[in-house]
């Protein structure tokens, strides 16, 4: 009788477990778009000390009901990389890249919510591609009541290997901690990001 007890006890917490998992890390969302002006200002962010100081001075432990939704910024869900400088032209196309799928979960304790943010890509070689590595320049922004408060770009080597004409990459963020009085309005962001 107490391995019966046991059992059942053991089932309900894991079922509690994956409910209160589900409700924080489902699946992402693709779309969303911004103007120029506002992807320049996610790009060069970065949240000064002073700043996460202030909007953590009054904050109070909340519980968030989901996670804030990640998005693929308008624009950045591709690159294309062509040969002799014949942009457009599909037969010089050497390679492409392309955002398959984002994820993030996220917990919320002592006036923060702590964000893991991932992506899975793919690169794909063009009719005029012969690499055998590609590098995938990913940006990563999280933006908070209209004002972008993390922004990091990551350089993701991708190895293609013949007679492979495709490779998957995946990228994974942890514990990026953003400041969570409750009812704010919380983008993720992420996207290719070409430019130097």
């Amino acid at each position: 009788m107490n391995l019966v007890l046991s059992v059942a006890l053991r089932l309900t917490a894991a079922a509690a477990t994956a409910t209160l998992l589900a409700a924080c890390s489902m699946g992402g969302m693709f779309g969303g778009g911004n103007s120029a002006a506002q992807t320049q200002q996610l790009q060069n962010a970065t949240a000064s000390p002073a700043a996460v100081a202030q909007a953590q001075s009054n904050a109070l432990p909340a519980i968030a009901t989901t996670c804030p939704p990640i998005r693929v910024r308008s624009g950045s869900e591709a690159m294309f990389y062509y040969g002799g400088g014949r942009t457009g032209d599909a037969r010089s196309l050497q390679y492409q890249g392309v955002i398959d799928e984002t994820s993030r979960n996220c917990v919320v304790s002592n006036g923060l919510i702590t964000v893991n943010m991932g992506v899975v890509g793919r690169v794909l070689l063009g009719p005029a591609g012969n690499q055998t590595s590609v590098n995938a320049p990913i940006r990563f922004a999280v933006e908070r009541d209209g004002q972008a408060v993390f922004s990091e770009k990551h350089t993701i080597p991708v190895a293609i290997v013949a007679p492979a004409r495709s490779a998957e990459f995946v990228k994974v963020l942890e514990n990026v901690a953003i400041p969570y009085l409750g009812g704010e309005d919380i983008t993720i962001w992420v996207g290719f990001d070409t430019r130097g």
